[in-house]
């Protein structure tokens, strides 16, 4: 499984429309950003740090074709990276954050 870190408002419009096409970030770097279950707890501290009201997305790569590219990114790590929208059938499960907790810490305990 990989994962997408996101405000949950973004998921909501995403289930909404049937396809989530990214945050800003993704839609200025041309590809949604994903996680491997090694990255995202880093991926959540980098980026994250004192933010609120987050879904944990946990998506099935064989639901997202040909789209899904592992590229270097990060230390030279290859990150999945989805070309195109996510549709809402590649999600698995979503788990909801808990506002009085670090994301970081928050998604530790969720992939533990």
């Amino acid at each position: 499984m990989i994962y997408k870190l996101l405000p949950t408002v973004e998921w909501d419009d995403a289930r909404a429309v049937g396809h989530l096409v990214g945050s800003a970030v993704d839609r200025q770097d041309g590809f949604i950003h994903l996680s491997a279950a090694d990255q995202v707890v880093e991926t959540a501290r980098r980026h994250f740090t004192g933010a609120t009201g987050l879904t944990l997305l946990t998506v099935d790569p064989e639901r997202l074709g040909d789209g899904l590219r592992w590229e270097p990114s990060r230390g030279g790590q290859l990150f999945p990276h989805l070309y195109g929208p996510l549709p809402v059938a590649a999600v698995v499960s979503t788990q909801t954050l808990p506002a009085d907790q670090p994301a970081a810490d928050a998604v530790a305990a969720l992939l533990a």
